[in-house]
């Protein structure tokens, strides 16, 4: 059976992790990354999450799956355990993102963050013509039901990779499925994908 496509965001994920690679999914739902990057490129694969749900699911999947928190937990991991670490659309969501990234770079050579780009225009214009937080497909709860605790632009990302002394190996901006060019990134991405290397 062929998996199912991803989406963009989680396809430029996927592009990041070599074949046959020791993955560690930081924050992994149900799995649906982790199955997808067993099944067409053979990954040792093992995923940490909150929700109690989402780990039944990625369980059923087959996945080595374990309840736990990302902000407390990661400290467990050995160093060095992995060759790649994945935080997807979770960054925005933790307690201490400085900490955690600290963490998946002792844990594997590569970490692999995406998260939405809070300096989109459409982000902005919401803000300053309806003065309003953001609803949009990217964020698409109101603030008051979203996870997101630290919001970011793809430039303050760039300044906390420099200020850990994190190395940028490549990065992906995404709007709608299609890439944006770096230049203009902060202003036209709702999403970024970042590959960052100790």
């Amino acid at each position: 059976m062929t998996p199912r496509p991803l989406r963009a965001d989680l396809a430029a994920v996927a592009a990041a992790v070599p074949a046959g690679a020791r993955v560690l999914d930081v924050g992994c739902g149900d799995g649906a990354l982790l199955a997808w990057l067993r099944d067409t490129k053979g990954v040792d694969g093992h995923g940490i999450e909150l929700d109690a749900a989402n780990v039944a699911d990625a369980v059923a999947r087959g996945l080595a799956v374990v309840q736990g928190d990302a902000d407390t937990d990661l400290p467990d991991y050995p160093a060095d355990a992995c060759d790649v670490v994945i935080l997807s659309n979770t960054l925005q969501a933790m307690q201490r993102p400085a900490a955690v990234l600290r963490q998946m770079l002792r844990i594997g050579r590569l970490a692999v963050v995406s998260f939405p780009n809070f300096g989109h225009w459409r982000v902005r214009a919401s803000l300053v013509l309806g003065g309003r937080m953001p609803v949009t497909p990217s964020l698409p709860v109101n603030w008051h039901e979203t996870p997101n605790i630290h919001f970011c632009t793809i430039d303050d990302f760039r300044a906390l990779a420099a200020e850990l002394g994190l190395r940028v190996e490549s990065a992906a901006f995404l709007s709608g499925g299609a890439r944006r060019p770096a230049g203009l990134a902060n202003l036209l991405a709702e999403q970024a994908v970042f590959v960052l290397a100790r």
